[in-house]
């Protein structure tokens, strides 16, 4: 399983990071949220849209799903346009999310694949993948994500406060992608260093890459000990 870091930033305009989006390698390739400029980023780092399998979003905020109308545009009008099926997931009202973008750019509707919207309610197999979900603290319909591959584990924990549902999740895991939207200042929906900090003490996941990064990082001169890594956008983990 590789893990490509498309975007680490936030709704916060950065040069050096874009907002929300990753990138899944194992057997097919799973995006998880779909900042604004996802779709540029793939270009960049030598995708094409058609080698997407599924994109699975993590909450509906702009910064981490506006992109998903682009990328449907797109699939119609490439130059190559997609012809395999295409797989979107996410939290409650992921039909009534995706309905109303169609509702609103009747021209994203698809044109030459067959398209698949699953509302995740409980575990599913995905390609080699085991993939399961549970809600968190942020709005109504978020969750973080569990994906397992030949005994590996990823956990994403999306935009979230302390939850007890993200410690279930990343128990024992081999990677914690985290939002830690700031080092030390509180606001409530997201976590800080303190906050994730008690979620690994008592889940233990072997490591943790930070992301969601707010601007106020960039001036953070600490050292972060094990487990924590900060993610910048395009970097890989294999797992």
């Amino acid at each position: 399983m590789k893990i490509k870091f498309l975007g680490t930033g936030t709704s916060v305009p950065s040069l050096k990071r874009n907002p929300s989006s990753l990138l899944i390698e194992a057997g097919g390739r799973i995006l998880v949220d779909i900042g604004p400029s996802t779709v540029r980023r793939l270009l960049e780092f030598g995708y094409s849209l058609s080698q997407v399998d599924a994109i699975i979003l993590t909450h509906f905020h702009v910064d981490h799903s506006s992109d998903l109308s682009t990328f449907l545009f797109a699939s119609n009008f490439d130059l190559s346009p997609r012809r395999n099926p295409l797989l979107i997931a996410g939290g409650r009202g992921i039909r009534r999310f995706v309905s109303g973008l169609m509702h609103l750019y009747p021209w994203v509707r698809p044109k030459g694949y067959r398209l698949s919207v699953l509302s995740l309610k409980r575990p599913f197999t995905f390609s080699s993948l085991i993939v399961d979900s549970l809600p968190v603290n942020h709005n109504k319909e978020s969750i973080a994500i569990r994906i397992e591959e030949q005994g590996k584990v990823l956990v994403i924990s999306g935009d979230t406060d302390f939850s007890k549902n993200l410690m279930k999740l990343a128990k024992g895991c081999d990677l914690l992608v985290a939002e830690c939207s700031f080092p030390e200042r509180k606001v409530e929906g997201h976590m800080n260093l303190p906050v994730l900090s008690r979620i690994v003490e008592r889940a233990s996941p072997k490591t943790v890459v930070l992301t969601h990064l707010y601007p106020e990082w960039e001036g953070y001169e600490r050292p972060l000990p094990p487990p924590f890594l900060i993610a910048e956008d395009g970097m890989e983990i294999d797992l």
